[in-house]
């Protein structure tokens, strides 16, 4: 049974970095693998996406030059260190793992199978 983790969401001021991980298990990826987020009467948005097997990276243009995604395949976890945090960043932010193989980066939430539970990120203004 796959499941995802993730952990370091918090309180935060504008400006300020936080660091969010996402534990993997029950599974080899070999897919894309991404950070979403969702605040509240939003939709769920793409934040960042590393493929597992190939290392590539894309980022959300709201996220860019702030946000860096990372993995580490030994540990089977994959991060996103957040710097720069602007109070629209507020939002649960979700890992999410795809179960069909690319070599390529999806930024889609209905092409991702598995979802962790959330972690709830807030940056006061």
């Amino acid at each position: 049974q796959v499941q995802l983790v993730e952990s370091g969401g918090g309180l935060v001021q504008a400006g300020g970095s936080l660091r969010l991980s996402c534990a993997a298990s029950g599974r080899t990826f070999r897919s894309s693998l991404g950070w979403f987020r969702q605040a509240p009467g939003k939709e769920r948005d793409f934040v960042a996406a590393i493929n597992w097997s190939t290392g590539s990276i894309h980022y959300g243009d709201s996220v860019k030059g702030r946000f860096t995604i990372s993995k580490d395949g030994a540990k089977n976890t994959m991060t996103l260190q957040m710097n720069s945090l602007k109070p629209e960043d507020t939002a649960v932010y979700y890992c999410a793992a795809a179960s069909i193989y690319t070599s390529g980066l999806l930024t889609l939430p209905d092409l991702y199978d598995y979802w962790g539970q959330g972690t709830q990120v807030t940056v006061s203004s």
